[in-house]
């Protein structure tokens, strides 16, 4: 199956470039800020927010400098989102990488920052981001703005690393035994477009056979491939 060391450290680092999109932004939101909620008010319901109607599809994320944010900052505050995020969260964004990842456009993108020979910049991530179709980007938006503000209400969550490593290897083990070329294709060498599309397959039939796990084990891979592209993807400048 891909490796998890080289997914962990792909994935996050491009769904950052997405989530940052709101801080340079500056003022293109179309809405409000929300107000602060008064002493005794009911938190808001975040599963009935309308993420859509800020139009997030539409950021322009060249504006973002990638290179000037603190990476330990980035961390350590991305880290404390991930321990409190919400099974359904997560698995929100494991879906819509899945959906993207059927699209054949998408899908080229996202094959793309996870091939072994990617530029994986801040820069680079960046404007794969941008290439993203509309959608995707939006689906990743709202998911990942969802795990932050759950991060921002919930406590930490129960969450087994070992097991989740176990989900990953049985995703792995599944589409070998559904797909008799899987590891031809998963091992395809060099930078023809054949052996990128390969690899390619490979990666989505993993993500295939991870959507027929339940939301719980699919939330686990995901916060864990999260957690550990945090620590691959931000190393500490100390």
């Amino acid at each position: 199956m891909p490796s998890p060391r080289r997914t962990a450290h792909v994935l996050p680092a491009l769904l950052l470039a997405l989530s940052l999109a709101p801080a340079g932004a500056g003022g293109q939101s179309r809405t409000a800020p929300p107000s602060t909620p008064r002493s005794g008010s009911t938190a808001p319901d975040r599963g009935a927010l309308d993420l859509g109607a800020l139009g997030l599809g539409d950021l322009d994320l060249s504006a973002l400098d990638l290179p000037r944010l603190d990476p330990d900052a980035l961390r350590s505050g991305s880290a404390d989102l991930l321990t409190r995020a919400a099974d359904p969260d997560l698995d929100r964004l494991f879906q819509t990488l899945h959906r993207a990842a059927r699209t054949p456009a998408d899908a080229e993108v996202l094959c793309g920052v996870f091939d072994p020979q990617a530029d994986r910049s801040p820069e680079a991530l960046t404007r794969a981001a941008q290439r993203l179709g509309e959608d995707s980007r939006q689906g990743f938006l709202d998911a990942l703005l969802r795990i932050a503000l759950g991060g921002l209400q919930n406590p930490p969550q129960a969450y087994d690393a070992g097991a989740a490593k176990q989900t990953l290897k049985r995703a792995g083990a599944t589409a070998l035994l559904l797909h008799d070329d899987f590891a031809a294709q998963l091992g395809a060498e060099g930078q023809a477009p054949q052996a990128r599309q390969a690899r390619c397959r490979a990666f989505g039939w993993v993500l295939d056979a991870l959507a027929q796990m339940p939301m719980a084990q699919r939330a686990a891979a995901t916060r864990l491939l999260l957690h550990e592209g945090l620590a691959r993807g931000l190393p500490s400048e100390r």
